[in-house]
């Protein structure tokens, strides 16, 4: 079939496009869909489709576009990571226990996407309760990674970057406690933001079979994806905001502006590995790359800063508070054998496995302690921001890595640089936002020899999201930003 102009455009110029009348909403939505007939055998991304309500959506836009309605969506194709409730679709987060929970009413971002004139196509694939950065599951198979069918697309929000990366429509909304919008940008080439954490009402974002009620999950956050960077700020525009059952009947969301317009006036520092969990050369190769285009761009550079909360310190305290918040899922066997390992662990061990064991045990008290000591990191971070106007680092050591489906994650193993490493530690490059609850930014920039993509994070201040947001989009414009795979650029 011949390739179609559309495919790989980004949001802000389809929104450009369907304005012009050089393009249908119908036009779109059939394009993305045949895209998905075509390739989705192989890459496994749309779990659940919904092409019926997608084209009555899509017919409904155009409709609105000839009467000359303005809708900051209006007629783009969505999709939608599966953990989101969408009335009348299952909602499983890949529990085969749930197969069959089909909520009644969408969730409350979900609803705004459809009242900002999106089309939805359907939902994207997850891995077994969100938790794993690869996305397979009993309910729905494996989803492979579009620039190499071998390798993970990242996870959680894997079908939701394996479809932006294969042309299955320019957004997609997924969510991240432990680099779940980040990880999979990463591994697929394309954008994700991650915002501050409670900026995106979460209301229906909820494992099955629980009412969506209006709750903030610790460390959780939902946000954007996209193959643009002015695409993410788009999409979050849209779903940022209070609950309108709680918060937002006193509060409105004013963002502030970026902190600066222009590359040259950013002050960044940057980092590019740790001893806690170091990078491979491919990853610190693409940070040595973009830090000296920066600095040819007139941003200024550090590369050490007593400023930077301690590494160390603080990924052993997101494993506490992570695990805590997790093991409140486990079943109850499972949950007592944690606790019996926890009381026999060496007092000298603080390996990030202890940490994480540790955690899953966490009495109240002890959570309230680490609660404080969250307190005093973002006040380190707020003291950084003063100096610096946003951190870049790594989200990943490794570019993706071949599937690896053994059931005990503890016990798996990732090479960096011909060494073996702990498959969990590699929480601590996405925790370093999601600790301190700070948003942060996912961009490409490049490949590996092998052809597989590889990118940065962009941390920001507190609720600050469009200063992140906004040096995305200078690097894109300056370098370049999403290349499609070359088995699916069709």
């Amino acid at each position: 079939m011949a390739k179609s102009q559309w495919s790989f455009k980004s949001a802000v110029e389809l929104s450009a496009a369907l304005a012009a009348r050089k393009v249908s909403a119908v036009e779109l939505a059939e394009d993305a869909i045949a895209r998905i007939e075509r390739h989705d055998t192989k890459i496994n991304a749309i779990c659940v489709r919904d092409f019926e309500r997608g084209l009555a959506a899509a017919r409904v836009a155009d409709a609105e576009l000839a009467r000359g309605v303005k809708k900051p969506l209006l007629g783009l194709p969505v999709t939608i990571k599966e953990s989101y409730n969408i009335a009348g679709l299952p909602t499983t987060w890949g529990i085969p226990a749930q197969k069959d929970f089909t909520p009644t009413e969408d969730a409350l971002p979900v609803s705004r996407v459809k009242d900002a004139g999106g089309v939805i196509l359907g939902k994207t694939n997850v891995p077994l309760g969100l938790g794993d950065w690869q996305s397979y599951n009993e309910i729905y198979g494996t989803t492979n990674n579009p620039f190499d069918l071998g390798r993970t697309p990242g996870g959680s929000s894997g079908g939701s970057s394996a479809a932006l990366a294969a042309g299955y429509g320019p957004l997609s909304l997924g969510s991240d406690i432990g680099g779940s919008l980040r990880v999979p940008a990463f591994h697929c080439g394309i954008y994700a933001h991650k915002p501050t954490f409670d900026l995106v009402a979460m209301r229906g974002h909820t494992p099955p079979p629980l009412p969506p009620l209006p709750s903030t999950r610790d460390l959780s956050v939902i946000g954007p994806m996209a193959r643009g960077a002015a695409d993410l700020s788009l999409l979050l525009d849209v779903i940022a905001g209070p609950d309108p059952l709680e918060s937002g009947k006193a509060y409105s969301l004013t963002l502030p502006p970026a902190r600066h317009t222009e590359m040259k006036n950013f002050r960044v520092l940057l980092i590019d590995t740790d001893p806690v969990m170091p990078t491979d050369s491919v990853v610190r190769g693409t940070l040595e790359i973009l830090a000296a285009n920066l600095t040819k761009a007139g941003v200024k550079i550090d590369r050490t800063s007593p400023l930077l909360p301690d590494f160390a310190a603080s990924s052993r305290l997101y494993m506490r508070m992570l695990m805590s918040f997790l093991a409140a899922s486990f079943a109850p066997e499972t949950y007592a054998g944690a606790q019996a390992a926890a009381a026999v662990l060496p007092a000298g061990d603080n390996s990030l496995a202890a940490e994480r064991l540790r955690g899953i045990a966490l009495s109240h008290r002890d959570w309230l302690m680490a609660d404080g000591g969250r307190s005093r990191l973002r006040a380190q971070w707020r003291e950084l921001f003063k100096t610096y106007d946003a951190v870049i680092c790594p989200i990943m050591p490794t570019p993706a890595y071949p599937h690896d489906h053994s059931e005990d994650q503890e016990k798996r193993r990732i090479k960096i640089d011909g060494k073996d490493y702990v498959y969990p530690d590699q929480l601590t490059w996405p925790g370093i936002a999601t600790l301190p609850g700070l948003p942060s930014t996912a961009i490409p920039t490049g490949f590996s020899p092998d052809g597989l993509p590889v990118g940065v994070q962009i941390v920001g201040p507190w609720l600050e999201d469009r200063t992140p947001l906004r040096l995305a989009e200078l690097i894109e414009r300056e370098f370049g930003g999403f290349k499609p795979p070359p088995m699916f650029d069709d």
